[in-house]
């Protein structure tokens, strides 16, 4: 029996979302990785779309807009009397990608010190980190750094998607793209308060999501012919390896 909610009409994604800044994304493919199309039209996809819900982390300072960034994509409010998170909180947004469903559990953690030991024990298993600044603060973007630091010391930094976005934003744009690629994170510019970019940044967080997922599963099963190479979270050259060699006729 599928106890799971129904996926949302707008959370269909046919196609990849697209990057914000082209010199600070992941990737800039335009469609999903061959194999990941051809896995999902197979309905080959392993644990993806049946059993397994991806972690996704939001990190940062005190204030800087992580539970408001969070409540403007899932429930499309703004509450401007502002409650600081305690401990950790989180939602469940369900997609549909490529035909596949698929799951993604946000934790919303507390930015305050003496929370932080709570906070950090859910780090772990993230397949996704956004970390959230305010640009109007210089201070909580030179702190990125640290969250970041300290969320994947619970994880592998190799199998990890890195956001790096600001929930309001003014000033500093540039210093904060600089920030993002140095940790070789893509950058997103949203705003809380009037939701400019939100529905498209966690688009673009699910998708790329369940595409490291997929290529997950399908090197996890076998599904790769030996020689080939599929690094997740890598760079594109490398992401991409397996389609430049041959392209299969179906995934083998």
């Amino acid at each position: 029996m599928n106890i799971l909610a129904p996926v949302r009409r707008d959370r269909v994604l046919a196609e990849l979302p697209q990057y914000l800044r082209k010199e600070a994304a992941l990737h800039v493919h335009k469609d999903f990785h061959p194999r990941v199309t051809c896995a999902c039209q197979e309905h080959r996809t392993g644990t993806v779309g049946r059993f397994k819900i991806s972690k996704v982390i939001v990190v940062g300072d005190l204030s800087v807009g992580k539970t408001c960034l969070i409540n403007r994509f899932c429930k499309d409010t703004f509450d401007k009397n502002y409650k600081a998170t305690i401990g950790v909180d989180f939602e469940m947004e369900r997609f549909e990608v490529l035909g596949i469903p698929f799951s993604l559990q946000l934790w919303d953690t507390a930015g305050q010190e003496r929370f932080k030991c709570i906070a950090s024990t859910y780090y772990r298993g993230a397949q996704a980190i956004i970390i959230v600044f305010n640009l109007n603060d210089v201070a909580s973007l030179e702190h990125t750094k640290q969250w970041l630091a300290d969320a994947l010391k619970e994880n592998d930094p190799s199998s990890v998607l890195l956001f790096l976005t600001p929930a309001q934003y003014v000033l500093m744009e540039r210093d904060a793209i600089k920030v993002a690629q140095e940790m070789k994170a893509e950058y997103w510019a949203v705003s809380s308060l009037t939701g400019e970019n939100v529905r498209e940044f966690f688009f673009r967080v699910a998708a790329l999501t369940f595409e490291a997922n997929v290529l997950a599963e399908l090197e996890k099963s076998g599904a790769r012919r030996i020689g080939d190479v599929v690094r997740i979270n890598s760079d594109d050259n490398n992401l991409y390896l397996t389609a430049s060699k041959k392209k299969p006729t179906c995934c083998l």
